[in-house]
């Protein structure tokens, strides 16, 4: 289980941090913020999301967890949400159909 972001909510979060410092609104010399949507995401819902919103079918195999991994990991955003105004917008399966239509272009521009 992970903590998925989409890359336009993390980099909102970064203009606001940036404006911020600008604005000298920072409350110490150097402010650390976690990003994220807050909520764990398994493989398996991001597989699902993926299928569902790109309407492709993945061919995948269910394997145990790798040695070390830890098992649930995700961020908690309060003191960004409280300190920046800021939260994660993006679901899970606008995540999964941007990340897609990307690798389309990908795919396309490599054409020429």
């Amino acid at each position: 289980m992970r903590d998925y972001i989409h890359v336009v909510d993390l980099a909102m979060a970064h203009v606001i941090a940036v404006k911020r410092m600008l604005n000298n609104e920072c409350r110490e010399k150097v402010e650390i913020f976690n990003l994220g949507t807050g909520n764990g995401n398994t493989v398996m819902e991001v597989i699902e999301s993926f299928e569902r919103s790109t309407g492709v079918k993945l061919n995948y195999r269910v394997l145990g967890r790798r040695p070390g991994d830890v098992e649930k990991v995700w961020a908690d955003t309060s003191l960004a949400n409280r300190e920046l105004g800021w939260k994660a917008e993006k679901t899970l399966d606008e995540m999964t159909l941007s990340a897609w239509r990307w690798e389309q272009a990908l795919k396309e521009r490599s054409k020429d």
